[in-house]
């Protein structure tokens, strides 16, 4: 018996990190992407999608949405952020939706994991989502409730001191400020912001100048660095939990949660049981498309896979911050008009590409237990390009190369100026990025101590 439970652990671990092997290099790539297009494109991060819920800014929070990060935890945060400046309720909820189904990284791990017939379901779907849940709002939300609620938020951040990070829009903390020259006190919400707004002071040039530089693709790398920051727990958590979930979840448990046969009924069965189980799972942003494998090998309809990828904006963690952010009311509202819509739109699509002649046929591919994941193919060579592209930018990050600031943050490595916080050992002076990393440095100063606290010019070019 314990021989056999230590198998299904092993098998387990197996799968589960083969799937992150199968799909590491599309992760790297999209967030590579995702961090161009965020550093040199998306120029005017908030004013963009704030208006109000017509088509035109249905569009723009669209846009900017599908631009933005995978993190579902993110994408509410800086919901919030459009929401307290007057986005109306249909536009940063469609941005939300954008956010965490239209981007690169997303449509990669579901091509390679999943088969393009779910990358068109994911972006077909996407689009389905954010018109259907305009509709269902526009007809059905409460006079005043989100005018209310926004009056109430405003308040409450105003009495509690809350600023917001002027690169995202998240909650700013204490801990990472700075003064510009025109005496203003800035607050963000981690270092990586804080960095990025110094980037944006002391660019110059476009793109491509930009991209010639070291300075330039410091800020990609920062943003890489971002990025990764915000997903990785969701994804390595993901992978794992689809492994133990093949190998230990009995047929039988997928046979009575989900309505097995042909027809109508069986299809929205299906699709509301997808988006139920991804309100249970505890797992979002980018860590349910594996766990959607598991779905998927477990025999559930294209419909009930698809509106469980759709659903990681409705997780019990995530409709949490909805209750902290906006009240019991709001969260709840969110959660009817979510549900609906990602089961309609699930739904909706298995019945067109039925219609069509496309929904997979799962009968045709090995199983996660046959396959083999660790050889040389395809994925290896990618693995390296991506490990390779990786370590560049983590490269460029930690030598400051290009990076603004006179200075080195002796602890965490970034560029800072005189203007930070600072401490002195051994007759030098060491500058810091924010207080964390100076009362790490004083905790221990001959740990991150080097004697040489200030940065050589003349590598930015």
């Amino acid at each position: 018996m314990q021989a056999t439970i230590v198998d299904g652990v092993l098998e387990a671990l197996r799968i589960g990190v083969g799937f992150l092997w199968t799909a590491a290099w599309a992760i790297i790539m999209g967030l590579t992407v995702t961090s161009l297009v965020q550093v040199y494109v998306s120029k005017e991060r908030m004013a963009r999608v704030l208006g109000d819920g017509d088509l035109r800014g249905l569009a723009k929070a669209t846009a900017f949405g599908a631009a933005s990060s995978g993190c579902s935890f993110g994408a509410v945060a800086i919901g919030k952020g459009l929401f307290k400046k007057g986005a109306h309720a249909v536009t940063f909820l469609a941005f939300m939706f954008a956010s965490t189904n239209l981007i690169v990284e997303l449509g990669l791990m579901i091509l390679i994991l999943l088969g393009w017939e779910f990358l068109v379901a994911e972006l077909l779907g996407g689009l389905v989502l954010i018109a259907v849940m305009a509709v269902i709002v526009h007809l059905t939300l409460p006079e005043n409730l989100f005018d209310e609620v926004r009056e109430t938020l405003n308040e409450r951040d105003r009495e509690s001191g809350v600023t917001e990070d002027p690169t995202c829009g998240m909650e700013g903390r204490d801990e990472y400020s700075l003064t510009t020259d025109g005496g203003e006190t800035l607050k963000f919400c981690s270092e990586g912001c804080m960095e990025t707004y110094r980037q944006q002071a002391s660019s110059s040039g476009g793109w491509r100048e930009e991209l010639r530089s070291w300075g330039g693709w410091y800020r990609v790398a920062n943003q890489f660095r971002k990025e990764w920051s915000m997903i990785w727990k969701d994804v390595v958590a993901g992978f794992l939990i689809s492994g133990f979930v093949i190998v230990f979840v009995p047929q039988s448990v997928w046979n009575v949660l989900f309505i097995r046969g042909d027809g109508l009924l069986v299809t929205a069965e299906n699709a509301v049981m997808g988006v139920a189980i991804a309100v249970v799972s505890f797992v979002g942003s980018m860590g349910n498309v594996p766990f959607a494998v598991a779905l998927w090998g477990g025999g559930i309809s294209f419909a009930g896979v698809i509106a469980f990828v759709y659903a990681d904006l409705i997780t019990i963690p995530v409709l949490n911050v909805y209750r902290k952010y906006y009240g019991w009311k709001v969260m709840l509202y969110i959660l009817g008009v979510f549900s609906v819509t990602m089961a309609f739109t699930g739904f909706l699509m298995e019945v067109l590409f039925d219609a069509l002649g496309i929904v997979p046929n799962l009968a045709g591919g090995r199983t996660a237990t046959e396959r083999t994941y660790f050889e040389l193919d395809y994925t290896f060579s990618l693995n390296l390009v991506a490990f390779a592209l990786s370590g560049f930018l983590l490269y460029v990050y930690r030598r400051g190369l290009g990076a603004p600031g006179q200075y080195r943050d002796p602890v965490c490595g970034m560029r800072t100026d005189e203007e930070g916080p600072a401490a002195t050992h051994d007759g030098e002076t060491y500058h810091f990025c924010s207080r964390t990393c100076r009362e790490a440095f004083e905790e221990d100063p001959d740990e991150y101590a080097t004697g040489h606290p200030t940065v050589m010019e003349g590598h930015d070019h």
